[in-house]
């Protein structure tokens, strides 16, 4: 079963708007949509009885069951709910490092490895500045050639992000890696996030 952590306080505030759709036996589906793509998005949504799947793996949270999709059971792996008081009210906040790319083995192949970093460390934070960053290859001596784009294809700041930011993260995750080089034309700045 994936591990999905609730915490107490996310129970209870959902708990709270459970009780207000007044349903006998309402519960919360946890899903994600477009699951393995760049767009994942993980998802809340109120489950009637009459929606529950036969196929959802579900957790009892004492105050309402929360049922798993199916479908996006091993993206779900080792997601977090959370809920925190704040002077406009709340924040419910939902992370699932593996929507966008599923967890991989240690033993996995060495691009499958380096793809996983990329996808759910790296680039939720070049997403911040609009950039990403992919693998194009692995050469010689474990060379991870990538390719930026968005905000960072041109910027400034790239050669700081590549070497203080993706290699160190990158080496750290995947000791194999020995370095990486970028593959991608900084000439086109119309984009870039420093120029």
């Amino acid at each position: 079963m994936a591990l999905v952590t609730v915490t107490d306080s996310a129970r209870d505030y959902l708990a709270q708007l459970i009780e207000k759709q007044d349903v006998e036996g309402m519960g919360v589906r946890i899903f994600v949509t477009q699951p393995g793509t760049r767009n994942a998005e993980t998802c809340l949504a109120y489950c009637p009885p009459n929606e529950v799947v036969p196929t959802d793996e579900q957790v009892d949270l004492q105050k309402f069951t929360l049922f798993l999709d199916h479908n996006s059971v091993p993206f779900l792996e080792d997601a977090y709910v959370d809920y925190s008081k704040d002077q406009m009210g709340g924040q419910l906040t939902i992370k699932a490092p593996n929507a966008k790319v599923p967890q991989v083995s240690d033993d996995a192949p060495l691009p499958e490895r380096v793809n996983y970093v990329l996808a759910s460390e790296i680039n939720p934070n070049l997403a911040a500045h609009g950039g990403d960053v992919s693998l194009v290859e692995i050469v010689e001596e474990s060379v991870a050639v990538l390719r930026f784009g968005g905000g960072c294809q041109g910027c400034s700041a790239v050669s700081l992000t590549l070497k203080q930011g993706v290699e160190k993260t990158l080496k750290e995750r995947v000791p194999e890696i020995t370095a990486v080089r970028d593959v991608t034309d900084h000439s086109n700045t119309e984009n870039a996030y420093y120029q």
